[in-house]
């Protein structure tokens, strides 16, 4: 599949704009945010950068929001790797919030892309396009593979009996959940042949927090253990290469800082994930995605 090509060693150059200051990152702390209660079922996650009373994005969500043009309110006609990135995205939360998880290995130790993804809790997550995948997932017998979900979800099969999996008007539909949110805004703009509905940003403070938050992991809270990381913030590093917005992170990065990030991003994307699954404390479904992304 084309879109799931490995990209560790084709990282995105950095763009030739102008270094921009983030030191205004945090300013208006208050504006746009809302109160976040994890419901019955979802997985404790390891969160200790005070985000709880902050508006609260989806993994989906805040891939997206990185790959978005601030101005303009669409992604980049040129990004064809957003779409299966997101439909990892799901994967990954449904995971992190207890819905999913792979089957056991057993005696053969089964690799992690041939394991199957199973539910394992149906309760409802409260977002319409993770209960849409999650109720696909629990109805379908036999129980498919992560790299198969990640196609199946994206439309991307030669089965015609599948194409009921696909999930349509992913990115339009995330987008107006970030409107609801305060992020975006909705706008009309005409491209000469045909109009197009965009989200250009309204709430520069929860993007700029977004873009720190990536940051910092990568520098000035860098812990050079991938299971010492917060979950959230390992599987949004993984998942925002592989939808190729990453990019957008680092930009406003000084050249030494710019540097130093891709340096410690390029450590990551070399770990092996079949290793790294067996570790304690870590995820097997989110290196199962980091595998499908990778291999």
């Amino acid at each position: 599949m084309s879109t799931l090509t490995q990209r560790s060693s084709g990282l995105v150059q950095r763009r030739t704009e102008a270094s921009r200051s983030a030191a205004a990152a945090d300013r208006d702390r208050g504006s746009g945010e809302e109160d976040y209660e994890p419901r019955r079922g979802d997985e404790p996650e390891d969160d200790d950068s005070g985000d709880s009373k902050k508006t609260r994005l989806t993994l989906m969500e805040e891939v997206l929001l990185l790959g978005l043009k601030d101005r303009e309110g669409y992604t980049s006609f040129w990004n064809d790797c957003i779409s299966s990135g997101l439909r990892g995205c799901m994967l990954i939360e449904l995971a992190l919030r207890g819905r999913l998880q792979l089957e056991a290995c057993g005696m053969r130790r089964k690799s992690l892309l041939a394991r199957k993804v199973i539910c394992k809790s149906d309760a409802p997550t409260g977002d319409v396009l993770l209960d849409e995948a999650l109720k696909h997932i629990k109805d379908t017998q036999p129980p498919e593979t992560v790299q198969s979900w990640i196609e199946l979800l994206s439309g991307e099969t030669w089965n015609p009996l599948k194409l009921h999996y696909q999930l349509r008007n992913v990115r339009e539909r995330l987008a107006k959940n970030l409107v609801e949110k305060g992020v975006l805004t909705t706008e009309k703009q005409n491209f000469l042949l045909f109009d197009m509905t965009t989200h250009p940003l309204t709430n520069n403070t929860i993007k700029q927090r977004l873009m720190k938050k990536v940051q910092e992991a990568v520098l000035d809270k860098w812990v050079n253990d991938p299971h010492r990381m917060d979950k959230r913030i390992l599987a949004l590093i993984f998942l925002a290469h592989s939808s190729d917005v990453l990019e957008n992170a680092f930009a406003p990065l000084l050249d030494d800082q710019y540097d130093l990030a891709m340096k410690r991003v390029r450590q990551l994307l070399d770990l092996e994930p079949e290793g790294e699954s067996m570790k304690n404390n870590s995820n097997e479904l989110l290196w199962a995605v980091v595998a499908a992304f990778t291999k």
